[in-house]
């Protein structure tokens, strides 16, 4: 008889794995501090580097976060620690923009019906102040697609499903590289786009679903067929780009 051989998981990762499953199981809360790294180490039963280790592990997860003085408080990881990593792990796969595409057809004009229904005043100016934001930089010639992208984001923030805005988001996040690869071969693009989300924001804020959810559907059928008409691959893999991680705004 043979045994296969014992895959044994670092004692810094152990670290990290067993506070996470305090975390979750609700035996360490948000806003709990977490004990000192001597103490840590005490309790593991292993030294202070490798408890530095598992705790930098969780701080880049969003588990932890250091306050005054350097102590470790628990909290909750937020989509900007979730959903990069969820878009990172996507392009790895080499997800294609038509595999992209047809998951946010579902995602994108459910996120605009349920953004109708439940957008507050706060809500609607919210995406005024974007949309107008995205004219002015249109009309300059300016990059404007951080703020295409910050709109799909707001519309899924006002739908209230928590479910849903992650989802959106990490698809959301790797549609900014083919955003890149499209807007230089189509010129005409910003402005549709701007007519497409003006079209939303004022069935939004009629709270009218059906209308909404229209035209979000609208623009995504016509963004797919810009890509068509750049002569872009949709069977091509999406790369996951700098521009994606930190929101910045590539040159166009």
């Amino acid at each position: 008889m043979t045994f296969t051989k014992l895959d044994i998981m670092p004692a810094y990762k152990m670290v990290s794995r067993t506070i996470e499953q305090h975390i979750l199981e609700g035996r360490l809360r948000p806003g709990d501090r977490l004990p000192s790294e001597p103490d840590l180490a005490a309790q593991f039963g292993i030294n202070r580097a490798t408890v530095r280790e598992g705790i930098r592990q969780l701080e880049q997860e969003g588990y932890l976060q250091r306050a005054a003085g350097r102590r470790l408080f628990v909290s909750l990881p937020g989509y900007n620690d979730l959903a990069p990593r969820a878009s990172r792990a996507l392009a790895l796969q080499k997800v294609s923009f038509r595999e992209l595409w047809n998951v946010a057809i579902l995602l994108e004009p459910s996120a605009a019906r349920g953004a109708a229904m439940m957008a507050s005043d706060s809500d609607i100016t919210a995406l005024e102040e974007n949309v107008v934001a995205t004219e002015i930089a249109v009309d300059a010639n300016q990059p404007y697609i951080k703020l295409d992208i910050d709109f799909h984001a707001l519309v899924a923030r006002m739908s209230g499903n928590r479910v849903l805005e992650l989802s959106r988001e990490a698809v959301g996040l790797l549609f900014f590289p083919a955003m890149e690869a499209l807007v230089p071969h189509l010129p005409q693009a910003g402005r549709r786009n701007v007519i497409g989300h003006r079209k939303i924001l004022e069935a939004i804020r009629r709270h009218d679903a059906d209308e909404a959810e229209l035209w979000m559907r609208k623009q995504m059928i016509d963004f797919r067929r810009g890509y068509e008409l750049a002569g872009l691959d949709m069977d091509a893999p999406v790369a996951w780009t700098e521009h994606a991680r930190s929101g910045e705004a590539p040159a166009q």
